[in-house]
């Protein structure tokens, strides 16, 4: 069904436009023109809407939300509860992320997602693992127990065709070049992360196809003066995409800031790494791999004292990335729409406002939060 929205405002990925009408069809945008040009008003085609319509957010990181976790249960269900969780805060878009765990648990999971993509499941764009094959002196909360080397039966997962979107973290000290080069051949976007690796390692890894960094500075050998390090690496690499946790907590402001100064403009994407509060009450808590991971206000923390995950939503990301480090409105926007779509291949369906592209749309209000998300072109959250 036709339908148009006519916004007071809309931001379609590279300015600002007052008084547009934007209109969907079959859950495509036909459509972007100024307000005046409507001459339908017809009342169940045009809808007015107050505040300002933006792309919706791509999150390339999400662990849980809505009070689930996908390791506890790699699911549809679990997927399709944590895509209703993230809605609320405008992601329209979502790689459920599977930490490090049993390969029988990463086997159910890549069915799950192959299952909800088949279905096509509002937003599932495909699936992250992150893990097992990681470093142990950077594990962060992942558990020892899992973290292995790379087998065939994780290959064989990792190179499935029906999983949509793959992305792979991985420690490239424990993973050999021709294994990434491998991996990038069967269609997965090999990211670094969770190591210790030095500067010429990373590099190699970049050389063998590896095109991103995962939480950039988190779980990851730091830039020193004589160690580059991975960080170091990342930050030099020109044609890498680098995900940042703007949430206060994983990394401060300035090194956030000399982060971005240093990456081309569109090479720095915002992530959630969101686990199961995100969307539920301050107090909710939860256990992961038998440890307990308490909320206090906006941060997590496994009772082992570690940092873990967030419940940090893609909203949030933008408000903090304006707030905290200074950008432009628009220039946030992009970090969680237009840049997470181009790293994941996306560039041209999401992540802008034209003609041609899927209807994932965001409606921000007067305090850039969010009131209403569209998947396809459907509502799928109104406040």
């Amino acid at each position: 069904m036709k339908q148009i929205l006519i916004v007071e405002r809309l931001f379609d990925g590279e300015a600002f436009h007052q008084n547009m009408a934007v209109t969907i069809e079959a859950g495509k945008i036909t459509a972007v023109t100024a307000a005046a040009n409507v001459v339908d008003t017809d009342p169940n085609i045009v809808n007015h809407l107050a505040g300002t319509l933006v792309p919706g957010f791509v999150d390339v990181q999400v662990n849980g939300g809505g009070g689930a976790l996908f390791n506890d249960l790699p699911s549809v269900e679990c997927i399709e509860t944590i895509g209703r969780a993230h809605a609320r805060f405008g992601t329209t878009g979502f790689l459920p992320t599977l930490i490090t765990d049993d390969v029988s648990v990463m086997a159910k999971a890549a069915d799950a997602v192959a299952e909800a993509i088949k279905h096509n499941k509002a937003g599932v764009l495909g699936v992250h693992f992150e893990g097992p094959h990681l470093s142990v002196p950077k594990k962060g909360v992942h558990p020892q127990q899992f973290i292995r080397k790379i087998s065939d039966e994780e290959l064989a997962i990792f190179s499935r065709q029906d999983l949509g979107i793959k992305v792979v973290t991985l420690a490239p000290e424990n993973v050999s070049t021709q294994v990434i080069k491998s991996l990038v051949k069967a269609g997965v976007r090999v990211c670094l992360g969770h190591s210790n690796a030095d500067y010429d390692t990373v590099v190699a890894a970049l050389d063998a196809g590896a095109s991103g960094f995962t939480h950039l500075f988190n779980a990851m050998s730091p830039l020193g003066s004589r160690e580059p390090g991975m960080v170091g690496a990342a930050l030099e690499h020109q044609d890498s995409w680098c995900g940042l946790i703007v949430d206060g907590h994983h990394v401060h402001s300035a090194a956030a800031k000399v982060a971005i100064n240093a990456k081309p403009r569109g090479k720095m994407m915002l992530v959630t790494d969101a686990m199961p509060p995100v969307g539920m009450s301050e107090d909710a808590s939860f256990e992961l791999f038998g440890i307990k991971v308490v909320r206090q206000g906006d941060r997590l923390n496994a009772s082992t004292g570690e940092l873990a995950g967030c419940v940090l939503d893609m909203v949030g990301a933008v408000n903090n990335s304006v707030t905290m480090l200074g950008l432009s409105h628009d220039e946030a926007l992009r970090m969680a729409s237009m840049y997470p779509a181009q790293f994941l291949g996306l560039e041209k369906s999401l992540g802008v406002v034209k003609p041609g592209f899927k209807a994932d749309l965001v409606l921000l209000n007067s305090a850039n939060q969010v009131s209403r998300t569209y998947i396809g072109g459907k509502i799928v959250f109104a406040k």
